[in-house]
């Protein structure tokens, strides 16, 4: 009777250290790298641009850092995060572009839903790194339409496309090739756009 008095404590004690459970994963978060982009020599717009948060697949539409390593197959890199979902973080690269580039004066997004004369939308079809020849390619492809909300008329469209490779293969060197790559895309739907919507009526080829 008093061995198991003795006993049964350190029974619990060891038990108690040798749980099953697994332990809880610490992924590192990252930012989405961002460079300014140069403020626009051109003249200001006379409308207002409200730019919308992409559609998007739930791989894309969440925030693993999403990679293809090989065929259709579909993957994420463990132990990594993005600071929130890839569509947020491209909304928020285009909202930070364009007030980078000047031009357009009266900015807002879709959290604010705040009127604009134009809206800017689309999809995000390709947030990702991709293995070619062995080697990761952070692929971002963007197909957008610009909206007169007052109507909701397409007045424009275009797909964007842009590829940048990794130097290297570890999940910083990809994070940075995932910035270099945004910072490119930014700037081509700041030019098309300050040049297509001339007017908030309609636009130009």
């Amino acid at each position: 009777m008093k061995m198991s008095r003795i006993v049964a404590p350190l029974l619990l004690a060891w038990l108690a250290g040798c749980s099953v459970l697994p332990k809880a994963e610490t992924p590192s978060i990252y930012r989405l790298p961002a460079t300014p982009m140069p403020h626009a020599q051109g003249d200001a717009v006379r409308w207002s641009l409200r730019i919308n948060t992409p559609q998007a697949g739930r791989m894309i539409d969440s925030p693993r850092i999403v990679v293809l390593p090989e065929g259709d197959v579909v993957s994420v890199y463990q132990g990594a995060r993005w600071s929130d979902s890839g569509t947020v973080l491209f909304r928020n690269r285009l909202v930070d572009a364009f007030r980078d580039d000047g031009r357009v004066g009266a900015l807002s997004n879709d959290d604010a839903a705040l009127q604009a004369d134009i809206s800017l939308t689309g999809t995000l079809s390709a947030f990702q790194s991709e293995y070619r020849n062995g080697q990761p390619t952070v692929v971002i492809r963007y197909d957008v339409q610009l909206v007169r909300t007052n109507g909701m008329r397409i007045i424009g469209g275009r797909s964007f496309e842009v590829t940048e490779p990794v130097n290297g293969k570890a999940v910083p060197e990809v994070v940075a090739a995932f910035g270099r790559a945004d910072d490119k895309m930014a700037m081509q739907v700041v030019q098309w756009t300050t040049g297509y919507a001339t007017e908030p009526t309609g636009g130009r080829n």
